[in-house]
């Protein structure tokens, strides 16, 4: 039987996703692409989800695209003719969809970053809401070295993240960085030892999944429109999002756990 190409395991309001192409250093063929977009659809929509971890098997976290097909792909090249740009590009724009997901999901999303994250594997570690390294962690685009322009939406996250001259460094020079300058310019959020990786990983997660969630789907969706919104905008969806978390049951919770002088014990709801 085939091994999965990506791994789902729930812990406790966590979802964590395996990228699992370990002998490939998880680089993006196909049937990963599929089951990827497929997870984070689901994901956004299960209410037993409070926080989504993305990961690496292996070595690595994502080398990128999988450049030499390695099998599927040449497999079912060989047998026909190749699609139009029409029809490729439509495929394309299906599948990377994942990295949209990650971005706007009414919850947290974790990219837990080990080995290589590599063009496409870089945009989809870009995409989540934070970034946890380890010290032997590597980041590059990739995508100039390959001729390639560039997908999974690395120009648009790596532009709100870095901003646009540094997203440019990296887009058209292609160079690698290491893990504690990925620290000082904004890339990543921490950096730990390969060891604590998941330790430190897993405790962020837990500390999402055991919040409260609508008011953290609220700020998400609040900070994501911040991006492009005016401010008389964003300050319409302030109090609209404030008022209606004020209503939540966690909310109450809250309150009473701040008058007792104990930790609120949130429900998600």
């Amino acid at each position: 039987m085939a091994e999965e190409v990506l791994l789902r395991e729930r812990r406790e309001g966590v979802l964590v996703l395996t990228l699992n192409r370990p002998e490939r250093l998880n680089a993006l063929n196909p049937a990963l692409m599929r089951a990827l977009l497929e997870a984070a659809a689901e994901a956004a929509e299960d209410r037993e989800v409070g926080a989504v971890v993305l990961r690496g098997a292996g070595r690595a976290f994502c080398a990128g695209g999988d450049i030499g097909g390695g099998g599927e792909r040449k497999s079912t090249e060989a047998k026909r003719e190749p699609d139009p740009p029409e029809a490729r590009k439509a495929w394309l724009r299906k599948n990377v969809e994942a990295a949209r997901l990650l971005h706007e999901m009414p919850k947290p999303t974790i990219a837990m970053l080990h080995g290589a994250a590599a063009g496409a594997g870089l945009c989809l570690a870009a995409a989540c809401d934070f970034r946890v390294a380890s010290e032997d962690a590597t980041f590059l685009t990739a995508f100039i070295k390959v001729g390639f322009s560039g997908d999974y939406g690395g120009s648009y996250f790596l532009t709100s993240l870095l901003g646009a001259a540094k997203a440019r460094e990296l887009y058209f020079l292609g160079d690698k960085i290491d893990a504690p300058e990925a620290l000082r310019i904004g890339l990543v959020g921490k950096v730990v030892p390969r060891e604590r990786l998941e330790e430190e990983t897993m405790a962020l997660a837990s500390r999402f999944a055991n919040g409260p969630r609508v008011a953290l789907a609220y700020m998400k969706e609040t900070l994501n429109r911040a991006e492009r919104a005016t401010l008389p905008e964003i300050l319409d969806l302030e109090a609209e999002y404030q008022t209606r978390s004020g209503m939540t049951e966690d909310h109450r919770e809250a309150a009473r756990a701040f008058a007792e002088k104990r930790a609120p014990v949130f429900k998600g709801r």
